[in-house]
């Protein structure tokens, strides 16, 4: 018997999911989920499902960085009385990681020496995102001993695409000595999403076209063409391409430098580990629609009826139109689905129905009632009957997605 940890470290919370496997034929089964949040806005709160035993936002005000709150989830799973699988944390066997930013690494890999310091040196790529995954790794090594650790990173699924897609007009020497070049993101839930609707659709993987669209505080869009990405609205780092809750998205580079004369300066957050500069915290972290609107709780901004708020959702919505209109030209008008992912692309019906009445000339059509109604399945159709071209909404899985690839392996 297979037990496996999927571990998802962000800066502010950790999440956690245990699934249980007898075979690589067959899908893990999930036993719990738990995770803690608010680890930078204390007190954290954590929340926990497995079986009948559930807690909901207890707060652990002695939880305080992504180390001890993966020590916290940890006991606590391990003291549930129907959850037998991890009362002895060596029954573990497999710890996979989501690992945002993999550079070059086209695949899961194991986490041993190597592999470690390969992924520190990438932190200068990614040190918003990367930091907080090796924080738990380094807690997985000392608190599971006997546990395989795993990487799975976001820019994997992207290996795939093209050379004139992922260079940048800039010195080749340069981009190749500092490895400059898109690399692209959410790799893990749009492996997901091709796989789950290539089911949905009865196709075979290889021969799946999709426009999938992963939208939530982070929001991305990617070509799928036989099954592998071939563009991603992300690029060297997850900044690129849309918008989100606190990120810019794409905005001209001499932007940064007009908004502030401390554009290289090191962040007040900075620190000997995390080396980030005033652009980066200020495009990362100060943009977005909380920017616009003060908030970055989208449901609140798609049904208000403020201005910055109508003018932050109308930006969404032009954006990923946009990105729609570019990648149905790179596939050919070759598309099987246009698929809706993510936490806001699962829930607001209100964005869905925005942003496909803008495509509605590449024949994209929805049925509303189908759009507003619940998403119950994991992939769902809500097409209009006459559509050219079908509309899906698909409740990606990142844990799951983790897990699935980790039973399913032979050589990991």
């Amino acid at each position: 018997m297979t037990i496996i940890l999927s571990v998802n470290a962000g800066s502010s919370s950790v999440k956690v999911s245990v699934y249980e496997t007898s075979s690589p034929a067959l899908s893990p089964a999930q036993l719990a989920e738990a995770s803690i949040s608010g680890l930078t806005v204390p007190p954290a709160a954590f929340t926990y499902a497995a079986g009948s035993t559930r807690a909901k936002n207890e707060q652990v005000p002695h939880v305080d960085s992504q180390e001890s709150a993966f020590d916290h989830i940890l006991d606590r799973l391990q003291s549930v009385e129907s959850l037998p699988q991890v009362s002895d944390k060596h029954n573990i066997t497999h710890v996979c990681h989501r690992v945002v930013h993999g550079g070059d690494y086209p695949e899961a890999h194991v986490i041993d020496d190597n592999t470690f310091h390969h992924l520190q040196d990438l932190t200068e790529l990614a040190p918003l995102h990367n930091v907080s995954a090796l924080a738990i790794v380094k807690a997985c090594v000392k608190l599971l001993p006997k546990a395989k650790n795993i990487a799975y990173f976001d820019s994997s699924f992207h290996a795939s695409i093209p050379n004139a897609v992922k260079t940048y007009p800039i010195d080749p020497k340069v981009a190749e000595m500092n490895k400059l070049r898109k690399y692209g993101f959410h790799g893990i839930s749009y492996s997901f999403i091709t796989r789950s609707v290539a089911d949905f659709l009865g196709k075979n993987i290889d021969a799946t076209n999709l426009i999938a669209l992963h939208l939530g505080s982070g929001a991305s869009a990617c070509a799928v063409k036989d099954g592998k990405s071939v563009d991603n609205s992300m690029g060297l780092t997850p900044l690129a391409g849309l918008p989100g809750a606190t990120r810019s998205g794409d905005v001209d580079p001499s932007l940064i430098f007009h908004f502030t004369h401390d554009a290289g300066k090191p962040a007040p957050g900075s620190s000997q580990k995390m080396h980030i500069s005033q652009a980066e915290e200020i495009l990362n972290k100060e943009s977005g629609w909380k920017a616009l609107t003060g908030t970055t709780d989208f449901g609140h901004i798609s049904s208000s009826s403020d201005p910055q708020c109508r003018l932050a959702f109308d930006i969404f919505t032009d954006r990923i139109a946009s990105y729609i209109g570019s990648y149905f030209v790179k596939l050919d008008g070759n598309v099987d689905a246009l698929v809706f992912a993510g936490g806001i692309g699962e829930k607001a019906d209100v964005l869905r129905s925005r942003v496909v009445e803008k495509c509605r000339c590449l024949g994209f059509e929805l049925d509303q009632q189908k759009n507003e109604g619940v998403v119950e399945n994991t992939v769902q159709d809500i097409s209009s009957q006459g559509a050219r071209h079908r509309t899906i909404v698909c409740q990606t899985d990142e844990q799951f997605e983790m897990a699935r690839q980790c039973a399913a392996s032979q050589t990991l």
